[in-house]
């Protein structure tokens, strides 16, 4: 099971459990899913963070605030963003770039290199995965394409025994499009933007988020 701390009263989700976390911009949607991955760290877990809106390094800057010793945090990094701005960029054992928030297949396959990693090289059997964010993959691409995406990538996330949090902006999007990707999630996180929070978690009794 994956103790989701004291965000959530610290309830716990069966290991192949995928997160939709929704709310307005700024209303602290990406702190408390960064808080739910920095508990795991603290128990020895493994972290994985697809970011298409932030560089590599402002993840990892913002990640490391959030641990008590981040020299022993098992982080990977599918940076969606450096190459997509014309940097140059080269896999590390952190850090492994896809080409843009288009490039789905290169996503798909640097995640699942970290996932094998995890297993195998560092033997390491719990994984917290954060895609951040939906979003931006929906600017680049169409709802059924990003839509069977997320149900390729969310069941690699239950395949591993893995645990995912995926987050979106809830005023981007026509209902239409965030009805049709809730189906991929086993449950839904809501945040407001007075940064009251509901979710359908059950036992989970989240904490007003501080803006």
């Amino acid at each position: 099971m994956y103790d989701l701390g004291t965000t959530f009263g610290n309830a716990t989700v069966a290991p192949g459990t995928n997160l939709l976390v929704s709310g307005p911009p700024l209303s602290g949607k990406r702190r408390m899913a960064l808080d739910v991955l920095a508990h795991g760290s603290e128990r020895g877990e493994g972290v994985i963070v697809v970011t298409t809106r932030d560089s590599a390094s402002r993840v990892l800057n913002d990640y490391e605030a959030l641990v008590s010793d981040p020299g022993s945090v098992d982080i990977g990094i599918v940076d969606c963003v450096t190459k997509h701005q014309g940097r140059s960029a080269r896999d590390t054992d952190i850090v492994k770039y896809a080409s843009s928030p288009e490039d789905m297949t290169g996503i798909g396959i640097k995640f699942s290199e970290f996932v094998e990693e995890f297993h195998q090289q560092r033997g390491i059997e719990n994984v917290r995965v954060l895609v951040d964010s939906l979003s931006t993959l929906l600017m680049y691409s169409d709802v059924q394409t990003v839509f069977r995406f997320m149900h390729v990538f969310t069941s690699r996330i239950d395949n591993a025994d893995a645990m995912g949090i995926h987050v979106i902006e809830s005023t981007a999007h026509d209902e239409e499009t965030l009805n049709t990707l809730r189906q991929l999630f086993d449950h839904a996180v809501t945040v407001e933007a007075d940064g009251a929070v509901s979710t359908t978690i059950p036992d989970a009794t989240p904490e007003q988020l501080e803006r």
